[in-house]
């Protein structure tokens, strides 16, 4: 039996699998369940139960007049989904689409040719399989927004969405000033945190930076991670803003495990139905008001293409007609490319060991108290933001990811195929290090200038769409990430971290070797090898002004050339924001529904419906929703 062989790969899993039954034990998880009889119409449907979906459902569902439906692909969140140390057996799992990019020229070359691509499908989402991390994002990125033509995204603008949607719990790690308290979204600071970790904080001030708050005023600095989490358990959107919605509101209702398959539309290009796929039979229910898409990034260009919204000639090429010609359809998609590879070994116990998951003090410790490793997810402890060369130095264009652990420390049990490395390049690089204890410092590039698309590769609404990152197709981008790679090797050269016996693995790269040890020129291949997704996948809708020819939804989200469709997720942004994008997504999807509640409001004023019901006073999650 190989080292690679599926058998032994799965061992671990299936022992960590096992012990979710004694760690949730105690624990009343929501059972989330399909309506049993769904209406032939509703005010609102709303398309994919993820972060953004999660939050329109709850938001729009506060109007008890109106009658809303969440058509979700997937399923319950999985048990295992709710203990943050075993997000990792969450990718490439049935909670993940299991999409895959295309292959790259000139990047992703260490990778297996059908780089996994990792989207959460069903309740809850990414939010349901991502690593938990909360961060909003740079003040600058919003105003940005708004000086692309944006009305009313300015930080500004958004700023009260963050407070509204946050429900930080205090802890030791900083004073939580700059947070909301009282929204559905819990966020809390880490309950474990690796010596490593501490000390990747002190080699932060060594080298003259501060310990911040990265949601505070500014962002230069190093931080340990806040986590979209309550009482050491994950708190996705569903938790957050779905299951409360669901237990008291008979106006909301549910269908899981139902593949939207097309959006309809009249004579007057309003999209008034969608058809979805349950069960091997097709199911078609009408939208009286709007059709809301929040499947993603990658699942709402695709849905809009196969409706018939998009690049004419791509759609005629599919032999699907035209509802109406929109260039910019799946296209500006950004990611973060991040540099693996970069890693340091270090004394026993410094780092984080999967192993220690198989130790039964710390499930006792987590069962008991809901404290030790099983509290945080396996990967970023810590991140770090460097001033700016060019341009605003207040804008960072390199986040450098402290990540306790290696993709060596399992022997490639789960690693290298989660990761998607081909076999040879990871026995070459790693093989070495191989189950010692250690770190990795990843560089991401927070503002990436090269673009990539989402583009169908059938008519037929089952295929899996073709995602091409276009990762480092502009060369700034690799320059880029070699200066992120320089901060990386200062950081992990610093007494703090040596202190831990961090010694850099200083194997070359074999692809690269030939130019040199550490030269520019290496680091350069480097990166093309290395460089790959950091899951942030967005701006395929992008929002942007009439004038902007790739522009998709307008500063209201609304679908440019048609009526009655509006998408609500990560896809509209224009700039990626430079940080992880889960907390963006929420706040987007909070704006959304007002901008949604503000305009229904404001025609029924303009012109009441005859036989309309009184309006009522919305019940709301908080009370500055209504």
């Amino acid at each position: 039996m190989t080292l690679t062989s599926e058998a032994v790969r799965q061992v671990p899993v299936v022992l960590l699998r096992l012990l979710v039954v004694v760690l949730v034990r105690e624990t009343a998880h929501p059972r989330y369940q399909s309506t049993e009889h769904l209406l032939p119409q509703y005010d609102f449907i709303i398309v994919g139960g993820g972060s953004a979906g999660c939050v329109m459902a709850a938001r729009l569902s506060e109007i008890s007049h109106w009658k809303i439906l969440l058509i979700e692909a997937g399923g319950t969140p999985p048990p295992e989904s709710y203990i943050p140390a075993l997000n990792f057996l969450l990718f490439q799992g049935d909670a993940d689409w299991k999409f895959h990019a295309a292959p790259q020229q000139g990047a992703l070359l260490a990778y297996e040719s059908m780089l996994p691509y990792p989207r959460g499908r069903g309740i809850g989402g990414s939010s349901t399989i991502n690593s938990m991390i909360y961060v909003r994002g740079n003040r600058r990125d919003f105003d940005n927004w708004e000086a692309m033509g944006n009305q009313g995204w300015s930080f500004d603008h958004v700023h009260r969405y963050f407070l509204k949607l946050e429900g930080y719990r205090e802890t030791s790690n900083h004073t939580g000033k700059y947070y909301g308290r009282d929204g559905p979204q819990a966020l809390e600071g880490k309950r474990w945190s690796s010596p490593a970790a501490h000390a990747f904080l002190r080699a932060g001030e060594q080298l003259g930076y501060s310990i911040i708050d990265p949601n505070g005023p500014e962002q230069i600095g190093f931080s340990l991670i806040d986590l979209t989490g309550r009482d050491g358990m994950r708190w996705s959107a569903a938790e957050g803003y779905l299951r409360p919605a669901l237990s008291n509101r008979p106006n909301l209702h549910v269908v899981m495990n139902a593949h939207v398959a097309k959006i309809h539309f009249n004579e007057d290009n309003r999209a008034v139905a969608v058809t979805y796929l349950q069960d091997n039979k097709e199911r078609r229910v009408a939208a009286t008001r709007e059709v809301v898409l929040s499947a993603g990034a990658i699942g709402t260009p695709h849905l809009l293409l196969l409706s018939g919204v998009g690049p004419a000639e791509h759609l005629a090429h599919h032999h699907i007609p035209v509802v109406r010609d929109l260039p910019g359809v799946g296209q500006n998609l950004q990611d973060h490319p991040a540099v693996a590879g970069l890693i340091w070994t270090t004394n026993k116990h410094s780092s984080f060991s999967p192993l220690r998951l198989l130790n039964p003090v710390h499930l006792h410790r987590y069962v008991q108290d809901r404290q030790g490793p099983f509290t945080t997810p396996v990967g970023t402890e810590g991140n770090a933001w460097f001033p700016s060369e060019t341009g605003d130095p207040g804008w960072p264009d390199i986040q450098l990811a402290f990540v306790s652990t290696t993709p060596a420390i399992d022997f490639g049990l789960t690693s290298r195929q989660g990761l998607g490395f081909r076999e040879e390049v990871y026995l070459d690089y790693f093989s070495e290090v191989f189950g010692q204890e250690g770190f990795s410092l990843a560089p991401f590039l927070t503002r990436p200038r090269s673009r990539g698309s989402v583009t169908l590769a059938s008519h037929h609404p089952m295929h899996m769409p073709h995602i091409n990152l276009n990762f480092l197709s502009h060369p700034q981008d690799v320059t880029d990430l070699v200066k992120g790679i320089r901060h990386a090797l200062e950081v992990g050269g610093t007494p703090a971290l040596q202190e831990h016996g961090a010694t850099f693995n200083k194997r070359l790269l074999r692809a690269c070797a030939a130019h040199g040890g550490h030269t520019q020129k290496y680091w350069e291949c480097f990166v093309r090898h290395m460089a790959t997704t950091s899951y942030h996948a967005s701006g395929t809708c992008k929002m942007g002004p009439s004038h902007d020819s790739l522009s998709v939804v307008d500063h209201r989200l609304r679908v440019r050339g048609v009526a009655g469709l509006r998408v609500v997720d990560a896809s509209v942004m224009p700039l990626i924001v430079s940080v992880n994008t889960n907390a963006a997504t929420l706040m987007i999807a909070e704006r959304a529904a007002d901008f949604i509640k503000e305009e229904w409001r404001s025609r029924r004023r303009r012109s009441p419906a005859k036989g309309a019901p009184a309006r009522n006073k919305s019940q709301g999650l908080s009370s500055d929703s209504r």
